[in-house]
């Protein structure tokens, strides 16, 4: 029997000051904060919920950027993986939660060579590009 239902992940995109916020997983690329959506919550409420969960930020979820299917090689499993732009509320920095292993702060030109999914490096790619249009409109 095909298993045709995947995990959903909704994960944020958090630029301040210019830079990223990224985590550090147990397989050692670096990801946006996020998670799986609970019963009862919308999607932007799950991605404002698991980034403060993560990191002690809180956000204001904006637009949705990018949906895509990951596979990953080492759970042989595929994630239906929606990143949304996050503003974030307040200048505290991130706490690093028991869930990952390291928190890092990016510049835009850092990000194309950190060890991360395509997908998410598209997606950060498209927020910076979304900042930079409002910041001149």
């Amino acid at each position: 029997m095909s298993q045709l239902a995947h995990p959903v992940s909704i994960k944020g995109v958090v630029v301040r000051d210019g830079k990223v916020l990224l985590l550090k997983n147990e397989r050692e690329e670096w990801e946006l904060p996020g998670g799986r959506i609970e019963p009862g919550e919308t999607p932007e409420e799950c991605v404002a919920r698991e980034i403060t969960e993560e990191t002690q930020w809180k956000v204001t979820t904006g637009p949705i950027l990018d949906s895509w299917m990951y596979y990953i090689d080492v759970a042989e499993k595929n994630v239906f993986i929606v990143t949304y732009g996050c503003h974030p509320d307040g200048a505290g920095e991130p706490v690093l939660s028991h869930e990952h292993k390291e928190i890092g702060l990016f510049t835009e030109d850092e990000v194309p060579g950190l060890t991360m999914p395509e997908g998410y490096k598209r997606s950060i790619a498209t927020w910076f590009e979304l900042l930079r249009a409002d910041a001149v409109s």
